[in-house]
């Protein structure tokens, strides 16, 4: 198999998976353009995922093998938070679990190795390999509690659902926006348009912003569902996969 169209897949679904995204957390939450657009953000992003996971074997790298397993985690498990009842677990949420546990100990590890000076530069900052570390880490003891309880309901289903849909978003939109030799450029080169006019708009104070403004949105979400009165403990309706929040 050619990686040509492997390649072609990854970049499609990358860039399907940030427009779908943008747009699931701008349309009312429990709305019908919501569903679609979160629909197409799962698929676009785990086609990204996987187009990503082929590469990188390909190309002997580590790194990104990880990375897109853990957007496969992030957005699968989100998504399953949506599609079953209140209080279900199944045993692919136990083989989640153990891939999250593996992900977060791999990431960890190598940044304690090159942080001893122990492993060579691979291109991901130091503190960053902890940031995300940690963050699957804290993925898999949130999946033990599930499990424990036998299930989630309420403020903890939405907040699960969409914490990890939102995580998956800043993955692609870090992935994209900070990755090397500017990404954004690249691709509208590759699309024929005029490079100094975008050169001037897309600096890097505005590339960290649009990497970033996932985590921002989640906070605002957190913030919105936990301590307002917005939810008022609202059910996610299986199949639905949203809230019915009001934006």
């Amino acid at each position: 198999m050619s990686s040509s169209p492997v390649l072609a897949l990854h970049i499609s679904g990358g860039v399907l998976g940030l427009l779908s995204g943008a747009a699931a957390m701008s349309f009312r939450k429990g709305s019908r353009r919501h569903r679609i657009a979160g629909k197409i953000f799962v698929i676009s992003m785990l086609c990204m995922a996987a187009g990503a996971v082929f590469l990188a074997i390909m190309k002997h790298d580590v790194g990104n093998v990880f990375g897109g397993l853990m957007t496969f985690y992030f957005v699968t498990t989100a998504w399953l938070t949506a599609r079953r009842r209140e209080g279900e677990t199944g045993i692919f949420d136990w083989g989640a679990l153990l891939v999250a546990l593996a992900i977060a100990t791999t990431i960890i590890t190598s940044g304690v190795q090159k942080a001893t000076g122990h492993a060579a530069k691979d291109g991901v900052p130091i503190g960053m390999s902890f940031f995300i570390g940690s963050i699957v880490l804290l993925a898999a003891v949130g999946d033990i509690r599930m499990l424990v309880r036998g299930g989630i309901s309420g403020t903890q289903r939405l907040t699960r659902h969409l914490w990890r849909m939102c995580f998956g978003l800043f993955i692609a939109s870090g992935s994209f926006f900070l990755g090397p030799a500017n990404r954004p450029l690249r691709l509208l080169r590759s699309m024929g348009l005029r490079q100094h006019f975008f050169a001037t708009i897309l600096r890097t104070e505005l590339l960290l912003f649009l990497a970033i403004l996932p985590l921002l949105l989640l906070i605002f979400w957190l913030f919105r569902v936990r301590f307002t009165n917005a939810n008022r403990r609202r059910s996610m309706p299986r199949g639905e996969g949203v809230y019915s929040l009001q934006t």
